[in-house]
């Protein structure tokens, strides 16, 4: 019951008002003191809509902290991370590994401990120097390129942990050089969060789960930043972000994304532009320092930088966090659910019509995870010839090559259906991946279509009571690809690649981890 209310006959009211010969102060003084009564008694309501709700709007500032030609970067990355601790701001920077090294070479000591005051990510080895992760991986496998991530990247973060004393705690690759094959490896780094741009896949300009991590990537409209060149930067910058701000109030909150180079600050044109553009390698004797930014320059663009962190901070509602406080923000309960005999139910119907993420009250689940929480209820009842009475899921990741279904048509039986499940099971158990090609008797299935009828299979089994002895071969209506882009020149768009650089592998590999994908949900 949402509160109380006490109730007073209408009749008596009536006989009250209507009493004869009541001196006239006396009358004024019941009614008073009746309407006051009434206001006592309306009854309590907790309708939340009538309440005005206090969305947060976070933003997660970070730095590619990359330069380690031009000593007045290190300069810049000191007096950037002093500005942020003096205004009570925390933000991320995600290191080079050779600017770690070169900052403990040139005894920077201040520069590595204001940086260290704030989060410290890790991004990339080499940076710019020939040849950049993309390029490494663009013609490798899904096995084959995670290994030589691991192998050629590794030893940064490791320096980068070293010299800052913390394992890093989110990764983001130089440039557009993107590559799926890096997330297991990171995986097995310890890394949890994806931090860049780019415009190789997302979900709707928010953040999202792929490959197992949680990534703040192609944050679309919801990224902006302030100029750094003239004074008008500040306000236009301040009208770019009311708009966003509006906007994601209006939809309960959310994230926005900030970031810059600390080179930035200082230099006229990127370090790496003037040495190692369009697939150039020169060694490191012929490596030229960047062209500088004046002292009034320098000084305009910091101006501009305080005066927006100031104008962001102004706003009670919004907040900064690093990388390792949107990891809590964004903290997937997928793993933690169980899912009832009717929720398995209509997740098998879903299947069977589109096989893409899922949205529950809360969290999310990925095609991935729908496929080993259907697999897994039919082993189990295969087991004990019982339908449990809930399920869970678990991560795994996507096929690493395509094939067509041997069987386009026709009718399994139920024992081949069987025997099928146990072994993908056994397979998403020992190997964290969905099987490229699943076997029924002699005919292979896609991941896809093998999901599809599968989830007929289980339909049955839950309506009916018992399995269904023959089964329809059903197609299998794959449409999480649509946020993993398609291979252009296009989204490979960076200086440093040769000339019309780009990777029909590497996008083919990443639309497979589709399989991956689901939004992430803000916890409130």
């Amino acid at each position: 019951m949402n509160g109380f209310s006490l109730k007073i006959s209408p009749h008596h009211w009536l006989r009250r008002a209507a009493m004869p010969k009541l001196p006239f102060l006396r009358l004024i003084g019941i009614l008073s003191f009746l309407t006051f009564f009434f206001l006592l008694a309306k009854p309590v309501t907790s309708d939340r809509h009538s309440k005005t709700r206090v969305n947060t709007i976070y933003v997660i500032l970070w730095f590619d902290t990359e330069d380690y030609l031009l000593p007045q970067s290190d300069d810049a990355a000191l007096r950037v991370a002093e500005i942020l601790t003096q205004q009570g701001v925390r933000a991320t920077f995600k290191i080079v590994g050779e600017k770690a090294r070169t900052l403990e070479k040139r005894g920077r000591q201040d520069v590595i401990a204001a940086l260290s005051r704030h989060n410290i990510g890790y991004h990339s080895n080499l940076h710019s120097q020939q040849p950049s992760p993309a390029l490494r991986l663009s013609n490798m496998g899904w096995e084959e390129g995670v290994q030589e991530f691991d192998r050629t990247e590794r030893g940064g973060f490791d320096e980068v942990q070293r010299i800052f004393g913390i394992a890093p705690i989110c990764y983001g690759q130089p440039g557009a050089s993107w590559a799926p094959q890096s997330y297991p490896a990171l995986k097995r780094w310890g890394v949890p969060l994806y931090l860049d741009e780019g415009e190789h896949v997302g979900i709707d300009g928010q953040p999202f789960w792929y490959c197992g991590m949680l990534n703040v990537f192609k944050m679309a409209e919801n990224q902006t930043r302030v100029q750094l060149q003239k004074a008008a930067d500040v306000d236009e910058a301040k009208n770019e972000f009311e708009k966003i701000y509006l906007r994601l109030k209006n939809s309960e909150g959310g994230l926005v994304s900030i970031y810059y180079h600390p080179c930035e600050f200082v230099h006229q044109e990127f370090w790496d532009i003037v040495n190692f553009a369009h697939g150039a390698n020169p060694p490191a004797e012929e490596w030229k320092k960047p062209r500088i930014k004046t002292a009034q320059e320098i000084e305009q663009g910091f101006r501009n930088f305080e005066d927006y962190i100031a104008y962001l901070k102004s706003h009670s509602d919004v907040k900064f966090v690093t990388g390792r406080e949107v990891l809590e923000l964004y903290k997937d309960d997928a793993p933690r659910k169980a899912f009832s005999k009717e929720d398995v139910l209509k997740t098998a119907r879903v299947v069977q019509r589109e096989i893409n993420y899922q949205a529950w009250p809360g969290f999310s689940i990925s095609p991935g995870e729908t496929f080993f929480l259907l697999n897994s209820y039919l082993a189990a009842y295969l087991k004990t010839q019982q339908a449990p009475a809930s399920g869970g899921c678990e991560f795994v990741y996507g096929p690493i090559r395509r094939i067509e279904t041997g069987q386009k048509s026709g009718s399994l039986s139920w024992n081949q259906l069987a025997a099928a499940c146990l072994d993908v099971q056994s397979a998403l158990k020992k190997n964290q991946q969905i099987p490229s090609e699943i076997w029924v008797g002699s005919h292979p299935l896609s991941p896809a279509d093998y999901l599809a009828t599968l989830g007929e299979a289980i339909q049955q089994l839950v309506t009916l009571g018992k399995p269904k002895m023959t089964l329809s071969v059903r197609h299998g209506n794959f449409t999480a690809e649509q946020y993993v882009a398609r291979d252009s020149l296009e989204i490979w768009k960076w200086p440093i690649f040769p000339d019309a650089f780009h990777s029909p592998n590497i996008m083919d590999l990443a639309q497979l981890q589709a399989w991956t994908l689901k939004p992430a949900v803000l916890n409130k």
